[in-house]
């Protein structure tokens, strides 16, 4: 009998896009693809250049070296903006998304920040501290909710 070896612990990384892995943030925007055009039909190009700025930053979780989850950090007039959250199928359901909101918000401590949250998740965004700050809306072809953590 063949014993499996359990997964390591997820490892999170933030890093601007010009002192990433190419093969790396290849892979992170594949996952995004893959969730967002693939699984949830999104009506609007993920890659949008917002990631090309200066002052952004990739948020990410590997587990085994392979990249699982993601997220970006961007950086608006008085308000940092996190979006772009996806994680693969297979490894949800276990805090890895949750790890990423925590580090994306120890990146911008004491800063308000703004998301668009997909509405099914308005509960769990609340769950960090978020509140909605606006009337819902359609964005990509799904229901969105603004929402704001004040600090």
């Amino acid at each position: 009998m063949a014993l499996v070896q359990p997964e390591s612990t997820p490892q999170v990384f933030c890093e601007p896009l010009d002192r990433m892995d190419p093969e790396v943030l290849y892979r992170l925007l594949w996952l995004r693809s893959e969730v967002f055009n693939g699984e949830q039909h999104c009506t609007d190009d993920d890659l949008d250049g917002r990631e090309l700025e200066p002052a952004s930053r990739m948020v990410w979780a590997e587990v085994d070296g392979r990249p699982v989850s993601t997220l970006r950090i961007l950086e608006d007039p008085g308000v940092v903006v996190l979006g772009r959250l996806a994680t693969d199928a297979g490894h949800r359901g276990r805090g890895i998304a949750a790890a990423l909101v925590l580090r994306a918000l120890q990146e911008c401590a004491g800063r308000s920040v703004a998301i668009h949250a997909q509405a099914h998740l308005k509960d769990w965004y609340a769950g960090f501290g978020f509140v909605v700050d606006g009337e819902p809306f359609e964005e990509a072809g799904i229901a969105h909710v603004p929402m704001r953590l004040t600090r």
